[in-house]
């Protein structure tokens, strides 16, 4: 691959989703103290696979856009920006790209110093030098978000997840790229080792022979691996554009808030390209759209409604508790989605409402006993 390289429709749609997560994530960390129970935070958005700031055919790369849309959010009046107080770290291994990425900053922005944030821009590895650079900035301690958007290698050294796991209203994205679960036969064991804690916990993975069931068991090791980071919560989801392969992505947090921000920002995704989240842990129809869950004649989404049916294997449960799970433990599902859910199923006669009167959140819910032959 060269210095710049064509804009995947599968990376197009992950930019947008990117752009409206941080379209409410800096607001939220930036406008108020009330909220973070900070002072004034320090707030730092790490970008540690930076990329050479643009792509073959001239759209912006992630560091771009994403210093333009803070620049010029709708809220920027009341962020308070300040070089103290808003650092933006762009790492770059390759050298032409680290410099063609100076250049466009350079290009787009003017001199970097002149601007209302720090922005700084480093040569190097995003496992090596991550934490080097988080130390110079005094980053710890206040809010830091991480994208480790790596495209074909996921070699970030687990350390380094759980060190900012443990700082306070912190979150990482990490993307699997779609060779990297075919490909993972070429990684060396120690790198598996040091991205996933241990040995034993990702060879059951390697051992899993089904190929169509391969990247699932991947994905769900490094869910797995983001939790023991210190992450209490996990998001693993599937991008899948109209044309061109599947985008794996791993969100964690320490904050429920932080989670249905990340799901917002899904169903706020403009679909021009056809682009849908897919649950990984569902098996039916594809999904039908990510801005119109319900079909022209009112039926819930497929997906979904396996999920719930899922959530009722372990048990009976409230509404309530099923849209908890939602939030949690779905892909792109919000807890708002349970009681329509529900309320199909019990239509076609695939959960038992133990509650009498009318559903509502509070209703108890299971699923049919099965029938004995």
């Amino acid at each position: 691959m060269g210095v710049l390289w064509k804009l995947e429709p599968a990376t197009a749609a992950k930019h947008r989703l990117y752009q409206r997560y941080l379209d409410a994530w800096w607001p939220i960390l930036l406008q108020t103290s009330q909220k973070t129970g900070y002072s004034r935070p320090r707030v730092t958005l790490l970008d540690a696979f930076a990329g050479p700031g643009r792509y073959e055919d001239g759209e912006p790369g992630s560091p771009v856009f994403i210093l333009k849309r803070l620049l010029h959010h709708d809220a920027v009046d009341r962020m308070h920006l300040s070089p103290q107080r808003v650092h933006l770290v762009f790492i770059e291994k390759d050298r032409a790209r680290y410099e063609h990425l100076l250049a466009e900053l350079d290009s787009h922005f003017g001199a970097l110093r002149d601007l209302p944030v720090r922005v700084e821009v480093r040569r190097g590895e995003a496992g090596r030098d991550s934490l080097t650079v988080l130390d110079e900035l005094r980053a710890w301690g206040h809010p830091i978000l991480g994208i480790f958007d790596s495209w074909g290698n996921v070699n970030v050294p687990l350390h380094v997840m759980s060190r900012i796991a443990k700082n306070r209203s912190s979150e990482v994205i990490t993307t699997f790229g779609p060779n990297w679960f075919s490909r993972r036969e070429e990684l060396n064991s120690d790198i598996l080792d040091m991205v996933f804690g241990g040995r034993a916990f990702w060879a059951p993975a390697a051992d899993e022979s089904r190929p169509d069931e391969r990247w699932r068991v991947w994905l769900h090791t490094y869910r797995d691996a983001l939790r023991r980071a210190g992450f209490g919560y996990q998001l693993q989801f599937e991008l899948v554009p109209r044309t061109g392969q599947p985008l794996n992505l791993v969100f964690g947090t320490g904050s429920p808030a932080g989670l249905r921000a990340m799901k917002d920002a899904m169903w706020k995704v403009d679909d021009r390209d056809g682009e849908s989240f897919r649950d990984p842990r569902t098996r039916g129809a594809e999904p039908e759209g990510q801005l119109d869950i319900f079909q022209a004649a009112g039926l819930v989404e497929s997906e979904l409604l396996e999920l719930v049916a899922q959530r009722l294997t372990i048990g009976p449960a409230t509404v309530e508790k099923v849209g908890d799970w939602l939030l949690t433990e779905t892909a792109r599902w919000l807890p708002k989605h349970a009681l329509k859910a529900v309320r199909q199923m019990r239509q076609d006669g695939s959960v038992i409402v133990q509650s009498t009167g009318k559903l509502t959140t509070k209703s108890r819910v299971s699923l049919p006993a099965p029938v004995r032959s």
